[in-house]
């Protein structure tokens, strides 16, 4: 019972009826309640000391009293407590509520409203709120009132102005009462001196006339404006001064194209006259070969797609401010950003855990707001931000609000009244603003600051301003909204409101205003001349063909013996008092037994030993997933679980290891979790950064982000990253969704040197492609896409001995050992890659054919055609080739294989080129285990040479 603010309706109207038979009785209740009163009031204030206070017990009397001491008919009483209640919730309601009235649109539509926000709708009149004293509104806006209606005036002009806020949904008491308090205070609307007024018209001048001038200069070029959200540049430079006095040292921007030009030029620094030669060159971008002028492994992007990166304050301790790029896929940059932002507050350089401070960086994120609650990956990301392994102190988010997506207007793209309200459902506090109103727009970013600042959580600004041009400048928008845009063409900018506003107040004068206009044209001239005289070079890159060798035989440290069996001892320990589940331990000590002559070193074992090592040397490792602590299928157990629940993870309390390892499990997600991944290995240049799959089907839900990002952000943005993606794949029988990762889609993606694609088929392989992967973060960075078994797991063909490990190397292609012994009786050749090559290893006919060599295809792309063709041409006698798939004819590798095979074995060698696989199908597996089955036995006696039982039709090529 300290502050009123607690109470609502009856029983805050019950506690101020107590209070006020208190202040002209205090007998009058009873001792509890009065030792409360002697020391409270409705603000929360305390009070001096009552002039009568009884210590004895004493019955509450039972009339109330009026101040003459007549007393009060029990009607009046009823009557007078109505109206408290009344008026309480009509400020409650405007707390809660106050954004419906709010005037937040700068073409003028009507609010949505609410009933609830008037006070007839609560039986209460002017009058009769003049009657009730503020304290029946209570918090800050009864302070200096003289009367509940002034208290209410102040309220509506804290919710329902031109900035207007929801804080309901917050969950936390203490984080609902600051947000109160920066409101109902003032604590982050200044009052700007006349510099500062001019300071912001200038800024609002360089805005607006940089667009005009493009305009001007190029109608109808693609530049998707900033017009009518202008003030969005002078909120991310409050925001970044602010950063910069709380010793930020990084932010990391991501937004799609609306006003990137904009944010690129006069956030990030690049120069007008880059962003005009861009322009000028601009014809290239419609698909006019440049194969003299851009390089190997490089194609650009459309000027608002690419990002940029800045150093401000370089003369102090400097801050990097960072604009990611990002394709046309609007929102799919939000978890890159998240993933780059916690890369940046990491520290990796010693072993166990990484140290975070998530002070270190502040991530931003401009939302569009139709794709805000249009697009998924909004809402995977904002399921990130509590989750240990995503963590990254809060973000600011901000929707750049045109009130249209591109012709569709909210009341045919939303469910929900504001373009914000999915937010609410994470308990984000939001702040809705006009963005004609500078003044406002500044406070609501001063406050997202503070909040993020003092509870390290995500914040939300919703900006609603309007879009002066079409979806693009080409477009005509009175096509599809000409109401809106018949006012649109006679509303003033935001800088001629602001202006006038200033020349109002004495700040600035018309002439000032207007010669500030003059400077910026008159830069904007000047950045044209130098632009049509070459001064700036269109982005280029020179040829990197060279760099072949180290993006595929980059050479891991060598590791011995005795280190391998350190690092098991070490991975296969635990404290004495942990009590570890008694099956799993007798599994993991097993694998102590596996680095003797018989070997036995499964999937498993290998991939830590290979971690272990990795973290000797240095480097970093991150690995998530779903379900990847344990692994999908149980294979993997990096952390362990006592009987108490407490965890123990052994890779972090390695002796030798000099650098960190952090392992998550995700949450059920792709698009989210991958985007972080990809985000973390671009900010995090030195770490092994690997995204597992629970089944590799399911990577296509985050296929924006592979074909987008992963695949292709380094020939247009030179982001470099060196993601692994662990996809499980392999048919047994397990239905469509459990079989295939969709094998052809990544080897349709590659070209130029832009990831590797493997498929291997021992644990070995598997230790030292991770190795070489690690290796390669020195000078050659490219992602790798690994198709990872399932039943191979803990296959006895699949293990490997000690020496694989410590002598051995990754090999592109597998020959037959068996075949070998005799060559020239070899007459047919099995090519194939992953889990059918151990099938057909291990199938009872392979003792019996003498004249099939079996070769494993290990690394896919870069494609290995040298080592095929050696090893080919050592089998003389041979007249076919077969590749081998488990995949339907249509999917797998066949495809992509034959357009490489064919010149060589059908032109050059003069054999057959087959193929064996599953007939084109448009599923990619069977649902029926008898259907899997016989499918299966065909393909291995095909290949095998046996009597068929055909399932389906047979594909020769």
């Amino acid at each position: 019972m300290d502050n009123l603010e607690t109470f609502y309706g009856p029983n805050a109207g019950y506690v101020l009826e107590l209070y006020e038979r208190f202040k002209q009785d205090p007998a009058s209740v009873d001792a509890s309640t009065r030792a409360v009163f002697a020391a409270w009031s409705p603000e929360g204030q305390v009070l001096e000391p009552a002039p009568f206070v009884r210590t004895e017990s004493e019955p509450v009397a039972r009339e109330v009293r009026s101040p003459n001491g007549s007393a009060s008919s029990e009607q009046e009483m009823q009557e007078k407590v109505a109206r408290v209640v009344a008026a309480s919730a009509l400020a409650h309601s405007i707390r809660e509520r106050g954004h419906l009235g709010a005037d937040l649109d700068p073409l003028g539509s009507e609010p949505p409203g609410d009933a609830a926000l008037l006070a007839e709708a609560h039986g209460l009149s002017e009058t009769d709120l003049m009657q009730l004293p503020p304290e029946v509104v209570g918090g800050h806006s009864a302070e200096g009132a003289t009367n509940a209606l002034e208290a209410i005036n102040a309220l509506r002009r804290m919710y329902s102005g031109t900035i207007s806020y929801e804080f309901d949904q917050v969950k936390s008491a203490d984080e609902r009462k600051w947000l109160r308090d920066a409101v109902g205070l003032n604590l982050y609307h200044t009052v700007p001196t006349s510099k500062e007024v001019r300071m912001l018209l200038k800024r609002l001048t360089q805005v607006e006339t940089f667009e005009s001038y493009l305009q001007r200069i190029l109608p109808g070029q693609k530049r998707f404006s900033i017009e009518g959200l202008d003030i969005l540049v002078p909120m991310l430079d409050e925001i970044i001064n602010g950063a910069f006095e709380s010793e930020t040292k990084e932010i990391i921007i991501g937004m799609a194209h609306r006003g990137r030009l904009n944010v690129l030029t006069h956030v990030l620094g690049k120069s007008y006259g880059a962003i005009l030669a861009e322009f000028a060159h601009a014809r290239h971008e419609e698909g006019v070969p440049l194969t003299d002028t851009f390089g190997f492994g490089w194609t650009g992007d459309v000027k608002y797609h690419l990002g940029a990166e800045n150093i401000l304050h370089e003369n102090e301790e400097g801050m990097r401010v960072i604009l990611a790029p990002n394709p046309s896929h609007l929102e799919f940059v939000n978890p890159i950003i998240e993933g780059m932002t916690r890369a940046s507050q990491e520290i990796r350089s010693a072993g166990g855990s990484p140290v975070q401070d998530v002070d270190n960086a502040l991530p931003i994120l401009i939302h569009g707001d139709a794709a805000f609650p249009g697009e998924g990956v909004v809402a995977e990301t904002l399921n990130l931000w509590h989750l240990r392994g995503y963590w990254v102190g809060g973000t600011i988010h901000i929707i750049a609000n045109n009130q249209v997506g591109f012709t569709t207007l909210p009341e045919d793209s939303r469910s929900t009244h504001f373009a914000s309200d999915l937010a609410k459902g994470f308990g984000i506090p939001i702040i809705h603003v006009n963005a004609d109103d500078p003044r406002s727009c500044l406070t609501a970013v001063r406050i997202a600051h503070a909040y993020r600042d003092q509870f390290h959580k995500d914040v939300l600004i919703d900006l609603v301003g309007y879009r002066r041009w079409g979806h693009n400048e080409g477009d005509e928008p009175a096509f599809t909204q000409p109401r809106m845009y018949e006012v649109i063409r006679a509303h003033p900018t935001v800088r001629e409101l602001y202006a006038r506003r200033a020349e109002a107040a004495g700040d600035v004068s018309l002439e000032e205003a207007d010669a500030m206009l003059k400077e910026a044209f008159a830069t904007l001239e000047k950045a044209k001349r130098e632009a049509d005289e070459g001064l700036y070079d269109v982005d280029t890159q020179e040829s990197e063909e060279n760099e072949g060798d180290n993006f595929l035989y980059a050479t891991p440290e060598p590791i011995s013996d005795e280190q391998i069996r350190e690092f098991n001892a070490e991975l296969l320990s635990w404290p004495q008092d942990f009590s570890l589940n008694p099956k799993l331990a007798r599994m993991l000590q097993r694998r102590a037994s596996t680095l003797g002559p018989e070997g036995g070193i499964d999937w498993g074992q290998a991939e830590a030993l290979a971690f272990a090592t990795i973290l000797a040397n240095g480097t970093p490792i991150r690995l998530t997933g779903q379900d990847t602590e344990r692994g999908t299928f149980s294979h993997r157990h990096a952390v362990l679980h006592s009987q108490d629940g407490d965890t123990y993870i052994p890779m972090q309390h390695l002796q030798q290891a000099h650098a960190s390892f952090s392992i998550y499990n995700s949450p059920l997600s792709e698009v989210g979790a991958l985007g972080f991944e990809y985000g973390y290995s671009v900010h995090a240049p030195e770490t092994l950064v690997l995204w597992e799959a629970q089944f590799g089907d399911f990577a296509n839900v985050a296929q924006v982000i592979i074909d987008q990002f992963i695949a292709s952000g380094r020939a247009k943005w030179r982001q470099d990253s060196s993601l692994v993606l662990l996809l499980p794949h392999g048919y047994e029988g397990q239905g469509p969704e459990h079989s295939s990762a969709r094998l052809e889609r990544y080897l349709q993606l590659a070209a130029e040197e832009n990831w590797r694609v493997a498929n291997c088929s021992t644990s070995a392989q598997y230790f030292h492609l991770l190795r070489q992967q690690a290796a390669t973060l020195r000078d050659c960075r490219r992602p790798l896409v690994v198709m990872t078994p399932k039943s191979l797991l803990r296959h006895p063909l699949s293990s490997s001995r000690l020496q694989d490990l410590t002598e051995g190397h990754f090999q592109p292609v597998i020959d037959d050992v068996k075949a070998h012994a005799n060559p020239r009786r070899i007459r047919r050749i099995l090519l194939c890659t992953g889990k059918v090559a151990i099938d057909l290893l291990s199938h009872e006919s392979r003792m019996q054919s003498e004249d099939t060599a079996i070769v494993r295809v290990e690394l896919l792309y870069p494609f290995p055609l040298e080592q095929l063709k050696k090893v080919i041409a050592s089998y003389p006698e041979a007249r076919e080739v077969a590749w081998v798939q488990e995949e339907p004819h249509n999917m797998g590798a066949w495809k992509y294989v034959v357009a490489r095979l064919a010149p060589l074995v059908e032109d050059k060698l003069k054999l057959k080129l087959n193929i064996i696989s599953r007939p084109d199908r448009s599923s990619p597996a069977a649902g029926f285990w008898d259907l899997y089955t016989a499918e299966q036995e065909y393909i291995i006696a095909e290949a095998s040479g046996l009597p068929l039982k055909q399932p389906g039709e047979e594909h020769v090529r």
